[in-house]
């Protein structure tokens, strides 16, 4: 029915789409889960080398040699900014792009200008215990992962390089022609992510909302597979319900 990639945030792998993944891929959509490269199965990748760049050409490449069209891509937080980046390379094999909690950079942005309350401690732990350069994984806690899977989470998680954080975006205008939605996790205390699905809104994108903390595909897989099943062009029955969004509230962070 449609061709989905779905693009995973940072410290995690294809590991955290495993529940959505098999959802849609029981509704008949084909369904690719990359890792990028330096985490997940693929952190003995990681070095000095692995950039902003490095995670572009990770997803580009993929479509180019899978031959993928007609994409259905899919971001999750910081795979955001890497997804922004790929419309630009790629727009005409991208049908539509879902970001899920994820960043939606303006050119000459970084990550960490608007998440300001969590540079420092990304900054802290590469110098503590990244060889200060690679960022040691945020504890589930922080973004308000299910008890149920908070300890595998943390297992999972593997350390990100720092430069991905800072790096500006760079952005040119190919990727604005390409339709977008936003689906905000609505239980995700003081989120930097408000402010995102505000703007969305405000240009007329097909805006939701789920009940669940950052990582909705680990919180509520049923109702995000339904939903992106929606916004793919699915047809007919779909599992679980996901509502409507009211105006979010911005969450109040500068940058």
């Amino acid at each position: 029915m449609s061709v989905f990639i779905l693009v995973h945030g940072a410290w995690h792998g294809s590991w955290c789409w495993k529940h959505v993944r098999q959802r849609l891929r029981n509704l008949g959509h084909e369904v690719f889960t990359p890792t990028l490269t330096g985490l997940g199965e693929r952190s003995h990748l990681l070095d000095l080398s692995v950039s902003v760049e490095t995670h572009i050409d990770d997803i580009a490449n993929l479509m180019i040699w899978e031959e993928l069209e007609d994409v259905v891509l899919v971001a999750h937080s910081y795979g955001g900014f890497v997804a922004r980046h790929v419309i630009d390379r790629l727009p005409q094999r991208i049908r539509q792009l879902v970001y899920v909690d994820a960043f939606v950079p303006d050119d000459g942005r970084s990550l960490v200008d608007y998440a300001p309350t969590f540079a420092q401690m990304f900054r802290d732990g590469a110098r503590d215990q990244g060889d200060g350069w690679k960022v040691p994984p945020v504890p589930s806690q922080i973004f308000a992962v299910n008890s149920k899977d908070a300890a595998w989470v943390d297992r999972q998680c593997t350390p990100h390089p720092l430069t991905t954080f800072e790096t500006p975006a760079r952005l040119g205008t190919q990727g604005n022609a390409v339709p977008a939605a936003y689906i905000l996790a609505g239980e995700f205390p003081d989120s930097p992510f408000s402010r995102f699905a505000a703007a969305a809104r405000e240009q007329g994108w097909a805006c939701h909302t789920l009940p669940g903390g950052h990582d909705l595909m680990l919180d509520c897989p049923a109702d995000l597979a339904a939903l992106l099943h929606r916004l793919g062009g699915g047809q007919g029955p779909s599992e679980g319900q996901a509502s409507e969004m009211s105006s979010p509230q911005p969450s109040g962070l500068p940058g």
